[in-house]
């Protein structure tokens, strides 16, 4: 029985059909079970930032896990301190971190916090993807995400992304939080009008309420620094995961300022968050960061690939570092994701126009230069399949 048949029958059916069985991957590669290579642009979705097998990730988790690889919340552990007082470094402010295991917990933690504030109401954006727990669901608009798991927590106003008057509109002294991704990632790399963020904290600031970004995808690098949103808004909870642990689950959940007081003893807890494993993973993947030059590195190879791909199948070229969107002409954005397969890149559709790039901040110019030669041939492909489809 195949690997795939294996899979059909034993996992619960929540993610689909998978696209293929992966054996292994080194550097910004990976291969199928069959021996296939592929180009990772997508770094299991903004996860691998140091590639695949990198050595510093290897050494940092063996190291650790022959050193001590658990201890409950009971024991405290250099990691975990170092790690949290590394993230709050990057912030240039003072504050307290919550670790998790993954974006979604860290936003389920950010969303209790807001609660402490003696107020429920919260402002999210259209578009926007928080995670599939039930807090962060409530906070993500995508009705398909939603509707089978309502009534969710929270009293939510849903108000359109990069829309000032209605963000201006919709937060009262009763709310207790705006949370926003500067990125939005889900929604296929869309980038909000130069000030928004701004915006947002003066208005939030106007009522008391806080301003949470959620930095789960765009944090640790992705954009070519290791914020994207504009160091003078200063958000008062940040919520990061994805690349932070190089493919070992961890993200975090900052509070900065006077809300970094706000979760107390037995708020909130976690089994695994702070695990020194992880926690040395991430180590690892900030040392390699400042030491590789990956935010330059970012910042060079993402531009290659922006300019490199404008066809005129494709309406819009956008994003930022490493995190790119694409718009096509037509809907058919699975049609490209097939082709792109068959030509040996794995890319992502967010949407039925929209393909997303989100590759290893390790990606070199040469390999970024092989996808753009086959780009042209990737996308006559994928119309070709979709007019022979409807022929």
């Amino acid at each position: 029985m195949t690997t795939m048949k294996r899979y059909g029958e034993a996992l619960m059916t929540t993610f689909g059909t998978p696209r293929l069985v992966l054996a292994r991957g080194e550097g910004s590669y990976v291969w199928d079970e069959d021996g296939t290579r592929y180009l990772d642009l997508l770094g299991g979705i903004a996860v691998n930032a140091l590639g695949h097998g990198h050595p510093a990730l290897v050494e940092a988790v063996t190291r650790q896990l022959t050193t001590l690889g658990h201890v409950s919340n009971f024991f405290a552990t250099a990691p975990q301190v170092e790690l949290a007082e590394r993230l709050l470094a990057t912030t240039g402010r003072p504050g307290r971190a919550f670790l998790t295991n993954s974006g979604t917990e860290a936003n389920e933690a950010a969303f209790k916090l807001t609660r402490r504030t003696g107020r429920t109401h919260l402002v999210a954006a259209e578009g926007s993807f928080h995670g599939r727990t039930t807090g962060a669901l409530a906070l993500t608009s995508k009705a398909a995400y939603r509707e089978p798991f309502e009534p969710l927590p929270g009293e939510v106003t849903f108000v359109p992304y990069g829309d000032e008057a209605a963000l201006a509109d919709a937060v009262t002294d009763a709310t207790a939080a705006v949370v926003l991704e500067p990125i939005q990632g889900e929604a296929g790399v869309l980038l909000p009008p130069e000030g928004y963020l701004a915006a947002a904290r003066r208005i939030t600031r106007e009522h008391g309420a806080l301003l949470w970004l959620d930095e789960v995808q765009t944090g640790v690098g992705r954009t070519g620094s290791f914020w994207a949103h504009d160091p003078a808004v200063e958000p008062d909870v940040l919520t990061v995961a994805k690349g932070l642990g190089g493919g070992l689950p961890i993200g975090a959940c900052l509070g900065l300022g006077a809300a970094g007081d706000l979760l107390g003893p037995g708020h909130h807890g976690s089994t695994f968050g702070g695990n020194p494993v992880s926690c040395a993973a991430a180590l690892a993947v900030l040392d390699t960061i400042e030491s590789e030059g990956l935010l330059a590195n970012a910042t060079v190879v993402g531009g290659l690939l922006r300019e490199g791909l404008r066809h005129p199948l494709v309406t819009d070229v956008r994003g930022s570092g490493l995190l790119i969107g694409l718009t096509l002409a037509e809907p058919v954005s699975q049609e490209v994701v097939l082709a792109a397969q068959r030509h040996g890149f794995i890319v992502n559709n967010p949407t039925p126009d929209r393909i997303r790039l989100a590759p290893p901040l390790v990606l070199t110019g040469e390999q970024a230069q092989s996808f753009v030669d086959a780009w042209p041939d990737i996308l006559a492909e994928a119309l070709g399949a979709t007019e022979e489809d409807h022929s």
